[in-house]
């Protein structure tokens, strides 16, 4: 039965003309495509196409080995490095460093770091730093700023303009020596008086929370320094930086630009934000509100970019403007810190490596340069910040401990002297000579800060006689006596 009912439906013209019709389909399916391949399949093409797809093959793989060589030999030294109470920022540069052309030479290092790579560092460097400087922005606390505000903006300023004046005066037999032909003594002026009053607002936080100084007296005092600090010290590189780009006749309108930039983000930028962080009340995790904080952030640094001004700067106002307190805040910093600290920026410590040239200062001259770099660095720093403290009625030792904590310097620094280095503002030679002024000034904090005794200061303040590394530790206290 179940075999003459097949043989009637196999004989319906209709089922047949499906069948037939299914069949034409692929048929034509295939012979169109046969009739596609044979014309597109030409010698020229073809070679074309997989040479792209080998090159760009070629490209990831030499992009993610500098990487990984870089996150390994980072926090390898970070984790030495803290064992004389170091902060992780200095093995990392100091990896970039080695991994350079200027220890394991030009050959040995394009193994690693090979120079065809830089582009594309370049571009995950910038990404990284444009995040890690709104994240610099969202640690900016407002309730610090108004502890002792009087005293903290004198001290601040005054850690900016001695060593923004002193930087100038060093430009006046650097310029002829170490600035690039095209640069105007003004622009080379403006940017070696930023580079030498920059303060880095991450590391000083480190530094103090590793000696148990945050909730001290003059803990919160350098906090507050170093805050509005950086803020003044990056809108002078605003400055700087716009000067630099601009024709003399547009720098006008850049700097207009750039203060009406500023004035548009706090005045309308921030109540909008205020209204943004009480519309998503309670659900700051919204993949909705995460994407409009992203988005804020990149029209900020376009923004920014597109005035003349860098795009970091954009993206430091954008994180200044956000409530510190807020949830967002909260929220939106550790998620970031770890894939930037970590994953991103280990691209810019690189692309700092194969920039830093330490084989160009092989003459006598140049080492004694940079030895008077780092000294003008640091006095004026130490020397700015210990006067106005003891103007405003701090003690010696406690503008002493100042003094020394605003002379940390630490990736902030080596932020500007990129910025610098793409707008050739300053040379390779002197590049090299501003990036090891930054690492020593780093360097020399804690040391000084243990040699003040600052640490038992603090913390007999506080109530607390314990050691950063080691909870009452009587034996290491007995040695800062």
């Amino acid at each position: 039965m179940a075999t003459k009912s097949f043989a009637k439906e196999s004989n319906n013209p209709r089922l047949i003309g499906v069948v037939v019709g299914y069949g034409l389909m692929i048929l034509c399916t295939i012979v169109a495509f046969l009739l596609i391949r044979s014309y597109g399949e030409t010698p020229v093409a073809q070679t074309g196409a997989v040479a792209a797809t080998a090159a760009g093959a070629d490209v990831f793989l030499r992009v993610l080995i500098p990487l990984a060589a870089i996150i390994i030999t980072g926090q390898v030294l970070a984790k030495l490095f803290a064992r004389i109470h170091q902060p992780p920022v200095i093995g990392e540069v100091l990896a970039g460093i080695l991994l350079g052309p200027s220890l394991l030479g030009p050959q040995l290092s394009a193994l690693v770091l090979p120079l065809s790579v830089a582009p594309f560092l370049g571009v995950i460097a910038q990404l990284g730093v444009v995040l890690y400087m709104f994240i610099v922005g969202l640690e900016l606390n407002s309730t610090l700023l108004r502890q002792r505000a009087h005293a903290t903006m004198v001290i601040s300023h005054a850690s900016i303009l001695v060593p923004f004046l002193l930087g100038a005066v060093l430009a006046l037999p650097l310029y002829p020596r170490l600035a690039n032909s095209n640069v105007t003594f003004t622009s080379f002026a403006l940017f070696m008086g930023v580079a030498m009053s920059i303060t880095a607002f991450p590391v000083l936080a480190r530094i103090l929370t590793d000696y148990s100084m945050t909730r001290t007296r003059l803990g919160v005092m350098a906090l507050g320094c170093a805050a509005v600090g950086d803020v003044t010290a990056w809108c002078l590189l605003a400055v700087s930086v716009g000067v630099a780009k601009a024709q003399i006749s547009q720098g006008f309108f850049v700097v207009i630009g750039a203060l009406v930039f500023i004035a548009f983000m706090f005045f309308l930028g921030r109540p909008i934000l205020e209204w943004l962080i009480r519309r998503w009340k309670g659900e700051p995790q919204s993949r909705t509100f995460l994407a409009l904080i992203f988005v804020a952030l990149l029209l900020a640094a376009i923004s920014a970019e597109a005035i003349g001004i860098h795009a970091i700067f954009g993206a430091f106002l954008l994180g200044a403007i956000i409530p510190h307190e807020s949830d967002a805040a909260r929220i939106i910093k550790p998620r970031l810190e770890s894939v930037v600290t970590i994953l991103l920026l280990p691209a810019f410590f690189a692309l700092t490596g194969m920039r830093t040239r330490i084989d160009l200062l092989s003459e006598p001259v140049n080492w004694l340069i940079c030895g008077l770099i780092v000294l003008v660095a640091t006095l004026g720093k130490f020397g700015g910040t210990f006067v106005a403290a003891r103007l405003t009625g701090s003690g010696s030792h406690d503008s002493a401990v100042l003094g020394t904590l605003m002379n940390t310097r630490g990736l902030m620094e080596l932020i500007v002297l990129n910025v610098g280095l793409d707008l050739r503002i300053i040379s390779p030679t002197l590049f090299a000579m501003m990036v090891l002024m930054a690492l020593a000034t780093t360097m020399l904090t804690s040391p000084v800060l243990w040699l003040l005794k600052a640490r038992k200061t603090f913390v007999e303040e506080e109530g607390m006689l314990a050691d950063p590394l080691s909870a009452s530790s009587p034996e290491v206290m007995g040695k800062l006596d």
